[in-house]
Order: C-alpha cells, then structure tokens, then sequence
C-alpha cells in the first residue's frame, strides 16, 4: 500500500529566500573565479611577437649607435621608434599618443591573428602599404608576415608624419637596412614613394626631398614618382601583380593613411581599422589601392586607428614601458570556469527539484504561515 504525503500548495517564502540566496552566491562564484584561455594560434602568435620585440632591440641599438638621442617624453618606454615633432622630412601632423601606443611587439600577434582568419597560408601572395608615419606598425607587419613564411610584397612611403620615420638621417630606408643586416627580416621593400600629399611629398623643402630620394637610392630599389595620385595608385597595382606572378594575392594590408593607398580621408573611412573581409559600401566611388584589392575580392587589413584596436585586443594605451611579449586578449582571454557554471547550475536545479518539487522544504521550514493567517481559511493540501 502506497503512503500518502501531504504539504501546503504554496511553496514556503524561506524556501524560495533560500534558492534565491543561492542563485545570487553561485552567480558571483561563477563571476569571481574565471580561467584564462589561450586563444586560437597562441604559438604562432608569441613567435611573431618575439621576432618584432628583437626588431625593436635591434632599431634602438642602432639608433643609439648613430648617436641620435631619445626623448623620454615623447617616447616613454625609450624604443627608439618615435621620431621627432618637426624636421625636413615630415608631411603631415601626427597624434602623438597613437605612435606611442604602436610601441608593443603584441601588435604583431594581432596581425598574425588578422591573417590567419583569412585564411592565408604559407607562400601565398600577401601585398602591403607601409607607411614611415608608423615604424613600429611597419615592423609589427613585417615580422607577423615573416613568422607566417608568406610571400610578402611591399611598397613603402617612406615620408612620415610628425612622430613616425621623420628623422632625416634614420628614415624608414635605414630600418630596413638594420633589421635585414641583424637576420630579423629576409625581404624589403620592392619600391618606395616620397609618400605626403600627392604621395610626392608636395610642399615639403628641396633639401627634404633630396634626403629622402637619397635614402631610396641608397637602399637601391625603385623610386615611385608619377604626375598624379591615379598614376601612383596604378604603378603600384603594376608593380605588386609583376611581384605575385602567377599567385592570386589573397590579402592587402594597408599602415597609416597614404594617400595612393587609402585614397582620401573618405576612403580611410570607409574601413573600418582591422580586418575587413569584404569590401565596404561605397567603396567603388573611391578609387585607391586598397578598394582595387578589395574590389578584386583581397581581405583588407587596415592598420588605422592604432589606439582603437589597442583597446579592442586588450593592448594598453601608451605605455609606459615596454610590455612584455604575450600581454593581450589576442593571447589569453578570461572564460568562465565551465565546470563551476555546470555544478552551480546542478545545485540551482537539485535545490529546485528537492524543496519545491518534493516536500524537504515543507519539513524542513514548515509551511510557512504567518500567525496572521492562523485563522483563515486552511490552505489547500496536495
């Protein structure tokens, strides 16, 4: 014979203070005790990471070598790859706090990140736009392509803006050279361009010219000079299909807002800083390198914005030393333990199942009357 277990309809208020106290406890448990996650490529990504900090070394010893100070102020963490606010060579004005920002070797972990989701492998075609305004961006680019062992293909506006490459007697030409001389990189630019307005650096003084065409000289590649921005943009189209071969160019990477490369301050616009798949609408109304490539169905990678996906990926805003290699959310990122969130929610549902389901709350709380209510009606049993 069956026994029969009789309890009040209404679930006790204790019992539901109870399971409420308890979902509250293992909601901040859940919170308070994450675990961090290596995120996709983490190897790869340190690799790249470690090659650009060894650049970094490499451009400050140099610099040091060639008895050119570094400012303190301007440049925090001492790297050697601020320049300066005025000189012969400098096109246009530059943000200070964005060049300091650049000054992380993880930046080149975000660019094997960007490049690994497009899917780029070994020994494709990858073409880039550097720009003197963003030395350490440069290296960033150029040490994640290395790491990858991709087939990069680069031309460089070698003026820079204030901040960047702009010392006339160590512009970008002379970074290349050091970082090919100490084995960091096994590839250079295949031309270059005067870079600023017109990218024939148009307003800029003769004698700043001559230093940076004898800079390219120097460095002995060709010296991209044409009468107008179109004809820039279609010599460099030129030159990057001659350099790929029979290779289909799958991504174009753009640093800084060269004007054959972006276009105008519209078409730098249009991207948004980082990876981007597709191109975006309104793209064919701006004519530039990068909307040729995204048009012809290349990713985009834009490297603008330098403080926005600093903050994005977890990079801190102009640092104050240098960081360590491995810092970043491009690296390691905080997850929910799921083994605390499965037994916490375990405990939720046994607590559920065992005072309102069955009768543990009615036994062990009573029914939960209140002696205001001794003389009203009796409660419906179940």
């Amino acid at each position: 014979m069956k026994r029969l277990y009789w309890r009040p309809r209404k679930v006790s208020r204790k019992v539901l203070v109870v399971i409420a106290v308890m979902s509250i406890l293992s909601l901040v448990a859940v919170e308070s005790y994450r675990v961090e996650k290596k995120q996709p490529h983490y190897t790869k990504k340190i690799r790249a990471s470690r090659l650009a900090l060894k650049a970094f070394e490499a451009i400050k010893q140099e610099r040091q070598r060639k008895r050119i100070a570094i400012d303190r102020n301007s440049d925090p963490t001492e790297s050697g790859l601020i320049g300066t606010l005025l000189s012969s060579t400098t096109t246009n004005p530059g943000h200070l706090p964005a060049k300091q920002t650049s000054i992380n070797p993880n930046f080149a972990g975000v660019i094997v990140g960007m490049l690994l989701k497009t899917g780029v492998e070994p020994n494709d075609a990858v073409a880039v736009g550097l720009s003197g305004s963003f030395p350490a961006i440069n290296i960033a680019v150029l040490t994640a392509l290395q790491s990858l062992e991709v087939t990069p293909i680069v031309i460089t506006s070698i003026g820079a803006s204030q901040w960047g490459a702009n010392l006339p007697t160590f512009p970008w030409p002379e970074f290349e050279r050091v970082l090919e001389k100490n084995g960091i990189l096994q590839f250079h630019s295949v031309a270059m361009s005067l870079g600023g307005v017109q990218d024939q650096a148009q307003g800029m003084s003769s004698r700043g010219i001559g230093k940076l065409k004898d800079a390219v000289l120097k460095h002995g590649v060709p010296l991209i000079h044409t009468a107008t921005v179109a004809e820039s943009i279609d010599k460099r189209m030129s030159i990057y299909q001659e350099h790929a071969g029979d290779k289909e160019i799958k991504v174009y990477i753009n640093v800084g807002g060269g004007i054959a490369s972006v276009g105008s301050s519209v078409g730098k616009r249009l991207f948004r800083p980082g990876l981007n798949r597709y191109p975006p609408p309104g793209i064919s109304e701006i004519d530039s390198v990068m909307a040729r490539f995204a048009v012809d169905g290349a990713a985009v990678i834009h490297m603008t914005k330098i403080e926005t996906l600093a903050e994005k990926y977890g990079l801190p805003l102009v640092p104050q030393e240098m960081p360590r290699v491995g810092k970043g959310k491009i690296f390691r990122r905080q997850v929910y333990n799921i083994w605390l969130v499965v037994a916490a929610l375990a405990a939720i549902f046994f607590a559920l199942w065992a005072f309102v389901r069955m009768d543990w709350g009615y036994r062990v709380f009573g029914s939960g009357k209140s002696s205001s209510s001794s003389s009203s009606r009796p409660e419906p049993m179940v």
